[in-house]
């Protein structure tokens, strides 16, 4: 596995070492000895799995009292996957790094707790498959807007995207309730 930084040196792009023949693929998508020599030594308690049509858009979430580190990937499609740092101790906060990940680079995308996180789909569809690092928790779940002007993501998107009520309904990052 290869591990590179992003813009923000918490946030990793994991490139997995992929076998390739005749037959398909084969590599390995989880494997906690390796992520921990990466940095990434947590234990993961829930796995999750959405789908999603062209342009929908999910974010940017984030947990309050349980935060949640997120190694995310796209099993099928392709979408924009997007961190955003809210640790108003850090150095990086408000910062975005975003990164296209889809089933033929096979890469995965480390968001430690303390971030905000979102994605846009890109493809006519896409099968995103992440890791948490705590349990969901309804309760302590916060929403910063995706289209929060101060912190500019720039989503590939045409015309404006397909949102959840909760989504839009979400606060800019100077009115959320973030982390210290």
């Amino acid at each position: 596995m290869n591990v590179r930084p992003t813009a923000i040196p918490d946030v990793l792009i994991i490139e997995p070492r992929v076998f390739e023949d005749s037959r398909g693929y084969f590599f390995e998508s989880f494997n906690s000895r390796g992520l921990a020599q990466a940095g990434i030594d947590y234990q993961f308690v829930q796995d999750n799995q959405s789908r999603s049509v062209r342009n929908v858009l999910r974010g940017l979430h984030y947990q309050v009292r349980q935060p949640q580190g997120k190694l995310v990937r796209v099993v099928r499609g392709e979408v924009f996957d997007v961190a955003v740092d809210i640790r108003r101790s850090s150095p990086t906060f408000g910062k975005w790094v975003g990164v296209t990940l889809n089933e033929g680079n096979k890469q995965m995308f480390w968001i430690p707790p303390g971030f905000a996180h979102g994605f846009l789909v890109i493809s006519e569809s896409a099968d995103f498959l992440y890791k948490t690092t705590d349990f969901y928790a309804p309760a302590d779940e916060r929403t910063i807007r995706w289209n929060d002007p101060e912190l500019a993501i720039s989503w590939p998107v045409q015309g404006d995207p397909v949102v959840s009520a909760k989504d839009a309904s979400g606060l800019l990052l100077r009115d959320a309730e973030t982390f210290y």
